[in-house]
């Protein structure tokens, strides 16, 4: 009985993780979609998701509020048991893709993180610390930390802090890294790829090197959403095409996670033999997520005498000054390779900034679906341009103490 009681507590925990992170995601979705609205968008919002986490772990105060509700999450301890949960799933063994998540805390010699915030980023994230001298050797420290996320991204990124990004002043990069690589349930033929034209709005077209199959897909003609399983069907690859007199900018600001688990419930996505034609592409985008997240509300974490990060470390002077992500995706007619890593700089001073066909000839948002845990969304993305057709998602946090 207690066994049932707290796996049902467990299915609870990952729904409501889920729902917010959802929600957070077509969030996001809408803030860089207005930043440029004719320009490609790739992010991995588990990746943000999991960074954002492990500074939660740290703060404190009105910040563990502010950072919550802007992720619609409640403030109880038992979210970062639901990344826990779906660590746990998305390492199980067994499954015909490639499919890893990394967390780790690479901190200078002199700077003291404490026992507690250690062991929950082990406990909930499997985030383990590694010293390093950042004072007396920034660049070998640097290049070590850039060859660890190399490995773990399957050499997709391969300098992840640029030269000088490290100094003495430096106390801690906390890592996280997310890898994906999956062949499709149904792979595309070479010899049916062909030149077509990408229509980018009603007035311009490009040629594209376009992947044409015809199989049963899970489809729901009348809103224009397809299926693209993985081999193994645990991960999935949705697709939202829209009408041709529609523009996907206002298609985007109304989108709510609501609306896409009704989109692509069972009820409305029936299996359909169905020719689809895809066009090859990658994507490597770079964003300040520190935008992002001040168009969100999360503001104090930014500010030093604000930013209260005293779950971290003893030491009270520090804040979050920088928050990037850098994402690639390759989508060709074996399947998709998706590289991530998230990174946050700490410091002391905080600079404030007739048969069916489903063809996608035109503008279109994709989405990775992990279907396994109740379909939660892995990575998010928009393909409004020919270019990039024919992906790394980097995040890591710097502490920085306050200087005398």
């Amino acid at each position: 009985m207690a066994q049932l009681d707290r796996s049902r507590a467990g299915d609870r925990i990952m729904s409501i993780l889920l729902e917010a992170s959802g929600a957070f995601a077509t969030s996001i979705l809408k803030v860089l979609g207005q930043e440029d609205p004719v320009c490609s968008v790739f992010f991995s919002l588990v990746s943000i998701s999991f960074a954002m986490g492990m500074v939660l772990l740290g703060a404190k105060g009105s910040l563990v509020a502010e950072m919550a509700q802007a992720r619609a999450l409640n403030t109880e301890k038992d979210i970062h048991g639901g990344f826990q949960s779906l660590l746990t799933q998305v390492h199980k063994s067994g499954d015909p893709f490639s499919f890893s998540i990394a967390n780790k805390l690479f901190s200078t010699e002199s700077f003291e993180l404490l026992s507690s915030f250690q062991e929950s980023c082990l406990t909930f994230y499997q985030g383990k610390q590694e010293q390093l001298s950042f004072a007396q050797a920034p660049e070998s420290s640097r290049k070590h930390i850039n060859v660890w996320v190399f490995r773990k991204t399957g050499g997709k990124i391969y300098e992840l802090l640029e030269k000088h990004s490290v100094h003495g002043v430096c106390r801690l990069v906390l890592i996280n890294v997310v890898y994906f690589k999956g062949r499709w349930q149904e792979q595309f033929e070479k010899s049916s790829t062909m030149g077509l034209s990408f229509k980018i709005n009603q007035q311009e077209q490009r040629p594209v090197q376009m992947m044409c199959e015809e199989a049963m897909y899970p489809c729901a003609q009348e809103r224009e959403v397809l299926e693209l399983p993985y081999k193994g069907q645990g991960l999935s690859m949705v697709l939202l095409r829209l009408d041709k007199c529609v523009d996907l900018s206002k298609v985007e600001k109304a989108l709510t996670f609501e609306q896409f688990q009704i989109w692509t419930s069972p009820e409305f996505m029936k299996r359909n033999e169905v020719q689809v034609c895809l066009p090859r592409f990658k994507l490597e985008e770079e964003y300040d997520m520190g935008s992002v997240l001040w168009a969100l509300g999360i503001l104090d974490v930014f500010h030093l005498g604000k930013a209260d990060l005293s779950g971290m470390s003893p030491d009270s002077d520090l804040c979050l000054s920088k928050f990037m992500h850098k994402s690639v995706v390759e989508v060709n007619g074996e399947g998709m390779e998706v590289a991530a890593v998230s990174s946050c700089m700490v410091e002391n001073y905080c600079d404030n900034k007739g048969r069916p066909e489903f063809c996608t000839d035109r503008p279109f948002l994709f989405f990775i679906r992990h279907n396994r845990t109740d379909q939660s969304l892995l990575c998010c993305g928009r393909f409004s341009s020919h270019k990039g057709c024919m992906p790394c998602v980097r995040e890591h946090f710097h502490l920085f103490p306050q200087t005398l």
